[in-house]
């Protein structure tokens, strides 16, 4: 998970996309605090922060010296002050990784407009961002040009080679790749078949089409996991009318996202004092305290593992309740029609969240699979399905109670592999409300409960 920060002078202005004309002056954010920013990311489980280092109207949160539509001609700090440095500082003594954005569109820069000499300033720009600061983790850039404003063309491929020149490390984010893309929507949540596998070729960098980028490729030759981007708020930027969404809207948003192989970018917009606002602090604490409460004790830990094949002693079903992505089972080398794991307890369990994940760094495998228990007549019953895993699948189901269980794997890519599976109780969501009897007795007439959440 990463927290995204829209800050700028829209923050002054209640707007969204500023026109580039605002006077740079009306940004002071007098009571600022990088320190704050970081440290609400790391104590609600966000390992990185992306800030908007430069948005659509051009202004720069860095004092670039290709323009001067930026904080050097700002109230704040008398022009002499640096969003970018002061939340790298922080970034780097709390432990937190750092990305930017930097939008590609400029509706400020007069040159805009003008492909070769924009895309030289832009490059500049970039190279400022990417030399300045110390490592990037990921540079943020979408394919934003204002349709009907000005004919633009952008040299991606330029960008990304020196953005991979200038920070290897980087993952770079656009619509369509090359590191990792866009999900198709701004609502935080991705389809339930996501693969990180991806064509590349067949996208038009830049394009934002979500049909063909939000469920990858199970056929792709590219690496290129989807990230879900989506606001607290509204709005992208603070507004002191808005309000943010609540904890537990926050829960259902990771289900479908974290829960569907991708990365949950959340955006926190700081206000308009440079702070993040008490509102969204308590709500991200909730959000916290929620997860942990529910993920911090995996019942499956208690089972007795047993597997349909195993390859040897070195990848047996015990692994999958070691918290590790470097050790997990893998069925013996044969031809089968599916898989299975078998987990029995000593007594009776309830639960309603399975979390499967694989071994990501040996691909993305798994197609199908589904999840069967012994009900109170000793026969085998359906609980939950699902398509792929990937990094991490959770699937959220009515309430179901019994000391036996299996996961069979129907359909894979290869020799399906399991590095973790989780078994946990959340009695939070509206399904945690709901017996399997009631849920069940739902159907009749329309489609079941349990489908249409």
């Amino acid at each position: 998970m990463s927290l995204f920060f829209h800050f700028g002078t829209n923050t002054y202005t209640n707007s969204e996309w500023g026109t580039g004309h605002t006077d740079p002056s009306v940004f002071n954010p007098t009571s600022f605090n990088a320190t704050q920013w970081v440290n609400v990311a790391k104590d609600s489980g966000f390992s990185r922060v992306i800030l908007t280092a430069k948005h659509h109207d051009g202004f720069c949160l860095w004092p670039s010296e290709y323009t001067d539509y930026s904080v050097k001609s700002s109230s704040w700090e008398n022009g002499s002050g640096d969003v970018v440095k002061e939340l790298v500082e922080a970034a780097r003594i709390v432990g937190v990784q750092l990305g930017l954005y930097l939008s590609p569109w400029d509706r400020h820069e007069a040159c805009y407009g003008k492909t070769l000499e924009y895309n030289e300033y832009y490059m500049g720009q970039m190279t400022e961002l990417l030399t300045r600061y110390g490592e990037i983790r990921e540079v943020w850039l979408d394919g934003a040009k204002g349709e009907g404003e000005k004919d633009m063309e952008y040299f991606f491929d330029d960008w990304f080679s020196l953005i991979h020149q200038l920070q290897p490390r980087a993952v770079i984010f656009s619509d369509a790749g090359p590191d990792t893309r866009w999900v198709g929507d701004e609502a935080g949540v991705a389809g339930t078949t996501c693969w990180s596998l991806f064509n590349t070729s067949d996208a038009k960098i830049g394009d934002t089409d979500a049909e063909y980028s939000g469920g990858g490729d199970p056929l792709g030759h590219d690496w290129v996991p989807a990230e879900c981007d989506v606001s607290i708020r509204p709005g992208w930027f603070w507004h002191p009318s808005e309000v943010p969404k609540s904890a537990m809207t926050l829960l259902d948003l990771y289900y479908k996202s974290v829960g569907r192989n991708c990365l949950l970018l959340l955006n926190v917009p700081p206000n308009s004092s440079g702070l993040i606002s008490e509102q969204d602090i308590q709500v991200l604490q909730e959000f916290s305290e929620i997860r942990n409460s529910i993920f911090t004790h995996n019942l499956a830990k208690n089972a007795l593992i047993s597997a349909s094949s195993t390859r040897d002693s070195k990848y047996s079903p015990q692994n999958v309740v070691e918290d590790s992505i470097f050790s997990y089972w893998a069925p013996d080398n044969i031809a089968l029609s599916e898989w299975i794991l078998y987990l029995d307890f000593e007594e009776v369990i309830t639960f309603n969240v399975l979390l499967v994940q694989e071994p990501i760094q040996m691909g993305q495998r798994v197609k199908k699979f589904h999840l069967e228990f012994s009900n109170e007549y000793g026969e085998w019953e359906e609980a939950t399905s699902g398509t792929t895993v990937g990094y991490k699948r959770l699937l959220l189901f009515p309430s179901v109670k019994t000391s036996h269980l299996r996961l069979i794997v129907e359909k894979s890519r290869a020799d399906p592999l399991i590095s973790y599976l989780g078994l946990y109780m959340d009695p939070f969501s509206i399904l945690g409300h709901i017996s399997r009897v009631s849920s069940i007795s739902l159907v009749n007439g329309t489609e079941s409960l349990r489908q249409s959440i």
